[in-house]
């Protein structure tokens, strides 16, 4: 079992590589490496992360088979089958990190702030189901009543977002709750960056992992 700190080093590491398009020479890819897998894995981090093609989990980290159990959704939410997915990985596999990994520019939130100022503009149910689990995070920003142009709500909104979200697994899960308390399991919350490349660990960051913000 990798802990949590060990394995949020490696996150960084990988983000560090690819941001300077590099490849780790070791990244276990090849034929051989999918062979041992067949019956064993040990993902080192739970990865819940956007859906957004441009934000794969596997080649912004620099990682290779068998190195991260991803669950992807638009909007990086929170629903049952995602909770249970974590549960999952941690309890099966003994992973110790979890991190809800969102991004600049995310389409949920801006189909959640449209939904909210047009109400008439709603999308399908099943997209509405995503909206509505989006909401309360733009909501609160709105409520708050600061003056901000669509950028800069867009931007807030997906660190709210991914708070949200990291908080409900923190606090949402018995069963996560006691790896917490008991196992050292972590749930950090991270942005990526479409503009740079770089993945900014701002959400739970334990001290003395060099938490970018």
């Amino acid at each position: 079992m990798i802990p949590a700190r060990e394995a949020l080093d490696r996150l960084r590491e990988g983000n560090t590589r690819f941001i300077a398009s590099l490849k780790d020479p070791d990244a276990l890819v090849h034929q051989g490496r999918r062979l041992e897998l067949i019956t064993v894995q040990e993902p080192f981090a739970i990865i819940l992360g956007c859906a957004d093609s441009r934000v794969p989990a596997e080649i912004v980290f620099d990682q290779g088979l068998g190195d991260l159990f991803v669950a992807r959704v638009a909007g990086n939410i929170i629903a049952p089958s995602l909770v249970g997915s974590v549960e999952f990985a941690a309890e099966r596999f003994g992973t110790r990190l979890v991190v809800v990994l969102g991004h600049s520019q995310c389409g949920a939130i801006t189909a959640t702030i449209e939904s909210l100022r047009d109400p008439a503009a709603a999308g399908s149910r099943n997209l509405m189901s995503i909206v509505d689990r989006v909401r309360p995070s733009v909501e609160t920003l709105l409520s708050a009543g600061m003056p901000l142009d669509d950028a800069r709500l867009v931007d807030l909104a997906v660190r709210a977002n991914i708070r949200a979200s990291a908080n409900h697994l923190r606090h949402g899960s018995p069963v996560l709750e006691d790896l917490i308390e008991r196992d050292g399991l972590l749930v950090v919350g991270a942005e990526y960056s479409l503009e740079t490349g770089q993945v900014d660990f701002f959400d739970g960051v334990p001290g003395g992992v060099g938490a970018n913000g």
